[in-house]
C-alpha cells in the first residue's frame, strides 16, 4: 500500500500522566509520533500498533479509519482521541501551517500564482493558504452547487468552464481563476443558484471553516472578498430586481435576510424593511442602501442585524420613504463589513446549518 500519515487529536484527558487534551498524535505506515517534547507511552504504542496492523491488513490507508473515538487506557489514566484531517490539524495549530510547500504544493502554486485570489495574499501566508485546498475533478454537466441546499465549500476553478444558473436564467459563466460558492457561504449557507460544469473541469475546494480562519487572519483576503461580493451582487441582483421590485414582499424561506439586505444595499433603496420573524417584529431602515437603524426583539443596531441573519422563516415587506429624522441619521456601520461579520457569527454559532 502507499505510504500514509494519519492525525489524531486528543479530546479527553482523564488523569493521563503524559498527554493532555488538544494535543496531536501522528501515525504513519512506519512510526508513531507523540506530542512534541513528550515521552512515548508503551501502552499507547500497543494500541496504535493494533490500529496500524488493521489498516495494513485491509490495505485501506487513511480512508480505512473508522469514524469513531479511539481510546488508550491501562495505566493510571485515560485518553480518548479522534481522527482528523491534515487540513484540520493545520487549522487547529497542531501542525505548522507556514511550513514550506512540498513538490506537489509547489507545482500547484505555479499554476495558481497569477489567479486574482492568490495574488492578493502576502507571500508569508501563501503556504498556509495552499495547504487548505483540495483538488477535485468534476465531469462535464455535473451540478456541484445546488440552489436551496447548504454549500459548505468554496471553489477556485483550475480549468474548464462552469455556469451559474437560476432555472433557465444564466447569471454568470466562470473559468480558470474564478471563485464560486462565496455567495452561498457569505449569504447564509443556502445556495441561491445552481453551479454546473459545462466541460470537464478541475477545481480547488476549501471548507467554510478553513476559509473563515483565513479571512480572520489575512486582511488583504477579506478586502478582496468584499470587492468580489459587490461585483457578483451587482450582476446577480440586476437579473432579479425587476421581479422583486414589483412585489416588495415575500417569504424569508425564499429570500433570506442576508440576500434581502444585499439587494436593498446594491440598489440604493430608501425605506423600511419590516419582517415578521420567530422572535417577533423586526425592522431595518435603509437610506440609499445604507443601514441607518435596526431593531429585533430586545436588540438594536448591529446586534439586531446579527440576530436577523440567523433566521430562516418569516415574512418581509418593504415600504419606501423615511421620516425627516431618519434621513439625517448616521449609518450604523460599513455595510459589507457588517454583513460579513454577521455571517461569520452565524457560522460560528452553528445557527446557519
Amino acid at each position: 500500500m502507499k505510504p500514509f500519515k494519519l492525525f489524531f487529536k486528543i479530546i479527553t484527558d482523564n488523569n493521563c500522566p503524559l498527554y493532555e487534551r488538544g494535543e496531536l498524535l501522528t501515525l504513519s505506515d512506519k512510526a508513531l509520533s507523540c506530542p512534541e517534547n513528550k515521552p512515548t507511552c508503551l501502552i499507547l504504542v500497543r494500541e496504535m500498533t493494533n490500529l496500524l496492523f488493521s489498516l495494513l491488513d485491509n490495505a485501506a490507508g487513511q480512508s480505512g479509519v473508522d469514524k469513531k473515538t479511539y481510546s488508550c487506557s491501562g495505566c493510571t489514566g485515560l485518553i480518548k482521541f479522534d481522527h482528523i484531517t491534515e487540513q484540520q490539524a493545520r487549522l487547529d495549530g497542531l501542525i505548522d501551517s507556514a511550513s514550506p510547500l512540498d513538490p506537489e504544493g509547489e507545482a500547484l502554486f505555479s499554476i495558481i500564482r497569477d489567479f486574482p485570489f492568490i495574488k492578493v495574499i502576502p507571500e508569508s501566508d501563501i503556504s498556509r493558504v495552499v495547504h487548505c485546498f483540495r483538488k477535485e475533478h468534476l465531469p462535464a454537466n455535473s451540478t456541484f452547487i445546488s440552489k436551496g441546499q447548504n454549500c459548505l465549500y468554496l471553489y477556485l476553478i483550475l480549468s474548464g468552464e462552469v455556469v451559474v444558473k437560476d432555472g433557465s436564467l444564466v447569471i454568470a459563466t466562470l473559468g480558470a481563476g474564478d471563485i464560486c460558492g462565496e455567495m452561498s457561504y457569505l449569504g447564509g449557507d443556502a445556495a441561491g443558484a445552481d453551479v454546473q460544469t459545462l466541460s470537464d473541469s478541475e477545481v480547488l475546494s476549501i471548507s467554510g471553516d478553513a476559509f473563515s480562519k483565513l479571512l480572520d487572519t489575512i486582511p488583504e483576503l477579506q478586502i478582496f472578498m468584499s470587492k468580489l461580493l459587490v461585483q457578483r451582487l451587482t450582476k446577480s441582483n440586476a437579473s432579479h430586481f425587476d421581479t422583486f421590485d414589483a412585489c416588495m414582499s415575500g417569504w424569508i424561506a425564499e429570500m433570506p435576510p442576508a440576500e434581502l439586505f444585499q439587494i436593498f444595499h446594491m440598489n440604493q433603496k430608501t425605506g423600511v424593511l419590516s419582517l415578521e420573524l420567530p422572535k417577533g417584529e423586526a425592522k431595518v431602515s435603509f437610506r440609499e442602501g445604507c443601514v441607518i437603524n435596526a431593531f429585533y426583539g430586545k436588540e438594536t443596531s448591529q446586534a439586531a442585524i446579527f440576530d436577523m441573519l440567523k433566521e430562516k422563516e418569516g415574512r418581509y415587506k418593504f415600504t419606501t420613504g423615511l421620516s425627516p429624522e431618519e434621513m439625517k441619521a448616521a449609518e450604523i456601520g460599513d455595510f459589507m463589513m457588517l454583513l460579513m461579520e454577521g455571517i461569520k457569527r452565524v457560522d460560528e454559532s452553528g445557527d446557519g446549518s
